[in-house]
């Protein structure tokens, strides 16, 4: 059944929906009735990623550079003249000593992170009033604990967590939610080739989950949000990190003692 909004299915457009959590809600959320714009920079990885699917229309575009966002703005108003939710999840990442981070990178992760959202949710304003619609950025768990390896990548999602409160604050007055979620560690493809099995281990020591999240999972969250069920849901951000920014230290130490006391 399509899920719709007066009798129109809905729309909703995903950026970096070429691969991983994009794809993942992509697929959330058509699964769910709705139609797709699904916006990329990678052109090939989206043409091969919207082939054969229903109720998708596939946008190469770079959510950092105004005109391009612009151009994709107009392209949806004329196929459907409203919006009812934006996926704000494109990003990159340049992990390194902060001592050896160049401007040139730190431009381009906030360039990806935190201008992209800022542009698309300022141009398709207009398209999510029309249909009284929501947006929902994708942070990190970056933005809100600290870690090695990461200054542009951490400071822009805490930033982009910020951004959302803003976004929240204003847009309500023309009837539009804003909420982010903010993933722990996923297993991406990206995560799969960049995290040993020494930082995988770190990670389920320091998650009560005690495991990586699943796309999926990510994609729910967002699903979320966007629906109806979350109709007086805004300016929140919501961690799906298996409860990870709740835990302190010693999680380690407390299973090892909780299996000891189950074997006594």
């Amino acid at each position: 059944m399509n899920d719709t909004h007066n009798g129109r299915v809905k729309t909703a457009l995903v950026t970096g929906a070429a691969r991983g959590i994009g794809l993942a809600t992509t697929e959330a959320l058509l699964a769910q009735g709705w139609q797709v714009v699904m916006l990329d920079i990678d052109g090939p990885e989206l043409a091969s990623a919207s082939a054969g699917r229903n109720d998708v229309v596939p946008i190469v575009a770079d959510v950092s550079d105004p005109a391009q966002v612009e151009d994709a703005c107009q392209r949806v108003a004329d196929a459907f003249g409203s919006l009812d939710a934006l996926v704000n999840n494109a990003g990159v990442a340049d992990f390194g000593p902060i001592q050896n981070a160049t401007y040139e990178s730190w431009r381009r992760v906030m360039a990806t992170n935190l201008d992209g959202p800022f542009l698309m949710t300022q141009a398709f304003t207009g398209l999510l009033a029309k249909a009284k619609g929501s947006v929902v950025n994708i942070t990190s768990i970056s933005g809100q604990r600290a870690s090695t390896l990461r200054v542009a990548y951490g400071t822009s999602k805490a930033a982009l967590a910020h951004l959302t409160l803003q976004q929240a604050v204003e847009l309500c007055e023309l009837g539009v939610r804003v909420n982010a979620v903010a993933p722990g560690p996923v297993n991406t493809k990206l995560a799969l080739a960049v995290h040993s099995p020494e930082i995988r281990a770190a990670y389920h020591d320091a998650i009560p989950l005690n495991r990586y999240g699943r796309e999926s999972e990510i994609a729910a969250a967002v699903a979320f949000l966007v629906s109806e069920a979350a109709s007086y849901i805004t300016g929140q951000v919501l961690a799906a990190d298996g409860g990870f920014s709740a835990a302190g230290v010693g999680l380690p130490a407390l299973r090892a003692d909780n299996a000891k006391r189950s074997g006594d």
